[in-house]
C-alpha cells in the first residue's frame, strides 16, 4: 500500500481552454501533473473556437496557421504525432491583397512568383524587396529563434539583446522599415501589415516583425481541415488521454492565494478547487484586474494596467451564402481588401479611437478548401474589420452602430462579391463588446496588450507571475504574445519554468489511483 502522505501534490489548474491553455495542459500532463482545465465556454479553443449554425461552421478567431513546427514540437514532446491528429493543408497563394485602384498582390512561398508580383507593381522596387527578405531572415534568427520560446522574466535576458536590436533598427516601425526598402505605397503596405494579425499598429510596432516575411516564405501558410477548432479539439483529446480533466461551462471568479502562493481557484458558483500550481490562460489584464482583485499586487496594479496600450478591437461578420460555391471565382481562401487610406485609418483606430467610414477588410472563404464548413454548394464567409477598442473616453456604442457599420461593410463587399446579400442564408456578428463579454477581454481588445516594443519580452506580464509563487501565465497577454505560434510557444516557455514531477513519484501517484 502506498503512503500518500509522502507524495508531492501534483495537482495543477489551468484557467481557460484557449490554445495557450490547452498547450499548457498538454505540457503539464507530459511532466506528470494531474491537470484540470476550467473554461467558461461550451467547447475548447477560446478565441480559436467555432459556432455551428444552419449547417455552417464559423471559425470565430484565427484562420491562418503559420510555423506548424510549434504544434509538431508540442505533440512530439507529449509522445504524439501532430500530423496524425490534424489535417493541415498548405495554401497557395497564401492570400491576395487588393487596392482601390484595381491592382493586387498574391503572396506565396515561391521566390520567382513573388519577384514577378513585386515587379508587376513596381519593377524599381525589386532590389529593395530582396533586401527586405534578407532583413527578415536576420530578424527571424534574433526575434523568433532567439526569443519566442525563451523565458524573458529576467530583465537581463532583454538587456543583452538590446545591442542587436539597435543594430537591426528595432526602434524603427515595421512600416518605416518597409518604406526604407521600397517606394511603392502598395508594397509598403504589403510588407508591413502583418502585425495587425496580432493586434499591432504597423506604424508603431517594431521592425522586428519583418521576420513574418521569412516565416511565410520558409514555412508557408496553412489551413487546418475543420478549422482551428479541429486543432483545439485534438489538443483536448491529448489532455484527456493524459488523464487530465476539462470542465466546460465553468467560470473562475478568483485565484486563491495562501502566503502569496497560489493555492487554487474559486468558481463563480462558489466551489473551490485546490492546487499548488495555477496557470491562467485568461487575458493577463483580466487575470490581474479581476481574478486577483482581492490580493495586493506589486507590479500589475489597476493604474499600471490602465496606462497600458491595448490592441485594436475587431468587427467580424460571419455569414453563409446559398448556392454560391461556383460564384466569385476570383475570390480565394484569403483576401485582404484595402480601403483608400492606410496610415490615416490606422491613426483613427489606434490613436484617436474613431470609427471611420472607410475600412480595410480581411475576407476568409474556407469553403474553397474545407467542404465541412458549409452545406454542399454553399459558402461560408468570415469578414473582419479592425476597429477601435472600447477603452477610449468616448467608446463606440456598438448596440447603436453595429447595423450601420454592417451596411458600410456590405457596400465594400459588394465590390468584391457582388450580389452576395441576396444569397445570405444565415449570419451573426461579433463586435468589441462581444470580445469583452465572451472572452473577458479588457476593453474588448482583440489581441490583449498591443505588441509595442516596451510592451514586449520583459515589459510584458511574465509567464511566471511577479505577484504570486505557483502562478503562471500563458496566452496572448504574456510573452511572447498573440497569434497561434505565440500562444502555443508561451506554453513551451511555461514548460521550461515548471519542474517535472519525479518519475518515481509519478509512479507512486499512479499506484495510489
Amino acid at each position: 500500500m502506498t503512503d500518500s502522505s509522502h507524495m508531492p501534490d501534483n495537482r495543477a489548474i489551468v484557467i481557460g481552454a484557449g490554445l495557450g491553455g490547452l498547450a499548457a495542459a498538454m505540457r503539464l500532463g507530459a511532466k506528470g501533473y494531474a491537470v484540470t482545465v476550467l473554461d467558461r465556454l461550451d467547447r475548447a479553443g477560446g478565441r480559436g473556437s467555432s459556432i455551428s449554425q444552419d449547417g455552417h461552421r464559423f471559425d470565430l478567431g484565427p484562420t491562418i496557421v503559420t510555423v506548424p513546427q510549434v504544434f509538431e514540437t508540442l505533440w512530439s514532446d507529449c509522445g504524439r504525432d501532430f500530423r496524425t491528429d490534424v489535417d493541415l493543408r498548405p495554401l497557395d497563394p497564401f492570400y491576395e491583397i487588393r487596392w482601390p485602384d484595381g491592382s493586387n498582390f498574391k503572396a506565396s512561398s515561391d521566390d520567382a512568383a513573388m519577384f514577378a508580383e513585386v515587379s508587376r507593381l513596381n519593377p524599381r522596387d525589386l532590389k529593395g524587396y530582396k533586401r527586405f527578405l534578407r532583413d527578415s531572415q536576420k530578424r527571424y534568427v534574433v526575434g523568433f529563434e532567439g526569443m519566442v520560446a525563451k523565458p524573458m522574466h529576467r530583465l537581463w535576458e532583454t538587456i543583452k539583446v538590446l545591442p542587436t536590436f539597435a543594430r537591426l533598427r528595432a526602434d524603427r516601425s515595421i512600416y518605416g522599415h518597409a518604406a526604407a526598402r521600397v517606394k511603392d505605397e502598395r508594397l509598403r503596405m504589403a510588407l508591413s501589415f502583418h502585425p495587425l494579425f496580432i493586434g499591432g499598429d504597423p506604424m508603431r510596432v517594431t521592425s522586428m516583425y519583418a521576420l513574418v516575411a521569412h516565416l511565410e516564405k520558409e514555412f508557408g501558410v496553412h489551413y487546418a481541415i475543420g478549422g482551428v477548432q479541429a486543432i483545439a479539439d485534438a489538443m483536448a483529446r491529448v489532455v484527456l488521454d493524459q488523464g487530465g480533466l476539462i470542465r466546460h461551462d465553468t467560470q473562475v471568479d478568483e485565484i486563491l492565494l495562501r502566503d502569496r502562493a497560489a493555492s487554487g481557484v474559486r468558481l463563480t458558483s462558489g466551489e473551490e478547487l485546490q492546487a499548488p500550481l495555477v496557470v491562467s490562460n485568461a487575458d493577463a489584464g483580466h487575470t490581474y484586474s479581476h481574478l486577483m482583485r482581492n490580493h495586493p499586487r506589486r507590479r500589475w496594479t489597476a493604474p499600471k494596467l490602465r496606462r497600458k496600450r491595448w490592441s485594436m478591437g475587431l468587427y467580424v461578420w460571419y455569414f453563409g451564402t446559398r448556392g454560391t460555391r461556383g460564384k466569385w471565382a476570383d475570390v480565394g481562401h484569403h483576401t485582404i481588401v484595402n480601403g483608400p487610406r492606410f496610415k490615416g485609418l490606422l491613426d483613427d483606430i489606434f490613436l484617436r479611437g474613431k470609427l471611420a467610414d472607410d475600412m480595410s477588410l480581411y475576407i476568409h472563404r474556407p469553403s474553397l478548401t474545407d467542404d465541412g464548413v458549409a452545406p454542399k454548394g454553399d459558402d461560408t464567409f468570415y469578414v473582419l474589420s479592425p476597429v477601435p477598442h472600447l477603452g477610449w473616453d468616448d467608446p463606440v456604442d456598438w448596440k447603436v452602430e453595429e447595423s450601420r457599420y454592417r451596411k458600410k461593410v456590405a457596400k465594400v463587399l459588394e465590390g468584391v462579391i457582388p450580389g452576395f446579400q441576396s444569397h445570405i442564408s444565415t449570419e451573426l456578428t461579433f463586435t468589441p463588446e462581444t470580445f469583452r463579454d465572451r472572452y473577458l477581454s479588457p476593453h474588448g481588445a482583440g489581441f490583449s496588450l498591443e505588441p509595442r516594443i516596451l510592451q514586449s519580452a520583459w515589459f510584458r506580464p511574465h509567464n511566471v507571475s511577479e505577484e504570486a509563487s505557483g502562478l503562471y501565465l500563458v496566452g496572448a497577454g504574456t510573452h511572447p504574445g498573440a497569434g497561434l505560434p505565440g500562444v502555443v510557444s508561451s506554453a513551451e516557455v511555461l514548460a521550461k519554468l515548471v519542474p517535472d514531477m519525479p518519475l518515481a513519484e509519478r509512479e507512486m501517484g499512479m499506484a495510489a489511483e
